[in-house]
Parts: C-alpha cells; sequence; structure tokens
C-alpha cells in the first residue's frame, strides 16, 4: 500500500505538471510513477486489484505517449516553450532538479553565457553546474563559458578557471572562456537544441545562513532570489554548436 501510494503522489505532482503545461517535467515524473505501478502489479495476486493498477498504468501510459507526441511536434516547430517561476525564498530549484532532464548522451557541446561568472560563490556556482554536466553527459566534449572580467579580483578569476580547466581534460572536457564586456544574455545552450534561460542567472541563490546549514552544498535545499526559467528548444543550436 505504501509503495501504491508512493506512486499516487508522483503521478498526482505529473497531473499539476502537465495542467501547467510543464511537459518534460510532467513525463518525468508519469514514467517515475508508472515504473512503481508496473512493479506494483507484477507482485499483485489479487485479480481485481491486477486489473484496477492495468487500467490506471494504461491510462498514464497513454497520457505519457501523448505529451511525447506533443513535445516532440512543438520541437519540429520551433514552438517548445516551458516555464518555471521560482519564488523568493523557495527551495527545491537544485540546477540538476530545474534541467537535468535535458543532460543526456546527446549533449556534446555546452555553451553557458552569463556576465557574472566572476566572484567566488558565483563561480563556484558554475563549478558545481560542471560537475553535473560531467556526471550526466557523457559524450560531452566541450563546455564554453561566455562571461565579463572582474576588474576587483581578476587574478582570481583567471585561476579559478585555469584550474577547472585542468580537471576536465582529465574527463576529456575542453573549457573554453571568453570574455565580453557587453554580454547580457543569461543562458545554456546545449547542443542537442535545448536552451534554458534563467531570469538571473547561475546566481539565483541566495547566501546560506552560515557554512554549517542544509544548502551550503545541496542547491535543493538552497532558498532562491526569485526569477524565472524559459525553457524553449531550436534546431538550429546543432548546426551553431558544430
Amino acid at each position: 500500500m505504501n509503495i501504491e501510494s508512493a506512486a499516487v503522489n508522483i503521478l498526482k505532482r505529473g497531473v499539476e505538471l502537465d495542467t501547467k503545461k510543464r511537459y518534460t517535467e510532467a513525463l518525468v515524473c508519469y514514467q517515475e510513477g508508472l515504473q512503481v505501478l508496473v512493479d506494483k502489479m507484477r507482485d499483485e495476486n489479487d485479480d481485481a486489484k491486477k486489473s484496477y493498477l492495468r487500467k490506471k498504468v494504461e491510462e498514464y501510459m497513454n497520457r505519457a505517449e501523448t505529451i511525447k507526441r506533443l513535445v516532440l511536434k512543438q520541437k519540429e516547430e520551433g514552438k517548445f516553450h516551458e516555464q518555471v517561476q521560482i519564488e523568493n525564498n523557495s527551495t527545491g530549484h537544485g540546477y540538476k532538479t530545474l534541467f537535468g532532464r535535458f543532460l543526456d548522451e546527446e549533449v556534446q557541446y555546452v555553451v553557458v553565457e552569463d556576465p557574472y561568472i566572476r566572484s567566488f560563490h558565483q563561480c563556484q556556482n558554475f563549478l558545481r553546474l560542471c560537475e553535473i554536466l560531467v556526471k550526466s553527459c557523457e559524450n560531452l566534449r566541450i563546455i564554453k563559458l561566455k562571461t565579463s572580467k572582474d576588474g576587483k579580483s581578476e587574478a582570481n578569476q583567471n585561476a579559478w578557471f585555469i584550474n577547472l580547466t585542468d580537471d576536465l581534460e582529465k574527463y576529456g572536457i575542453k573549457l573554453l572562456v571568453e570574455y565580453s564586456e557587453t554580454l547580457h544574455d543569461r543562458q545554456i545552450i546545449l547542443s542537442s537544441g535545448w536552451i534554458i534561460k534563467i531570469g538571473r542567472g547561475l546566481d539565483f541563490y541566495k547566501a546560506p545562513n552560515n557554512k554549517f546549514c542544509l544548502g551550503v552544498y545541496d542547491l535543493d535545499l538552497r532558498q532562491c532570489h526569485e526569477t524565472t526559467v524559459d525553457i524553449v528548444h531550436s534546431k538550429n543550436v546543432k548546426q551553431s554548436c558544430g
């Protein structure tokens, strides 16, 4: 019963996201919930219960397939747009939670455009993103960062990027850093075509209350500033990243 309740909660979350047209997030919930229901159904001995579970599996599977077709159609037409509103002081918005579902074997090249990867905590945010990319994108070969120079501690900024470059090379990934004083865009471009635009860039987390509290390392537990995340897809990205 606990397993079934867990599946129901995941699927309810899927329906909620589905209603808000956050289709790729809804799809993740449907797939997770369906897996739990299918496992439960296989272990069920009561025929009536098994029949009920089978009906629910078919119902959610059909909706998941409909969403897949819808997302594919919108991608093909260049009309895909998903938006996440991050409220002030809210939690649960680590980078992997926000857009980890788009980080897969298709990603070979990532461009990060953010004028504020300069101070220590901002560069640490970029480091956290790089860690997720390394773990999630097995065919990743290049990360390109476009940012601005830190006039106050340019030497430190350069040193941090040199250290990160050396480490990424161990994983067969090349880090390219390009400086621009006119950059305003804040977005993460994946060679698979997905573009994640975060209103405040990577630096939308509030400083932790102290160095020994929840959220210091796990960004899902860190309070956030209010910002908007827009996710779109462009077939032209593959050509520009090639």
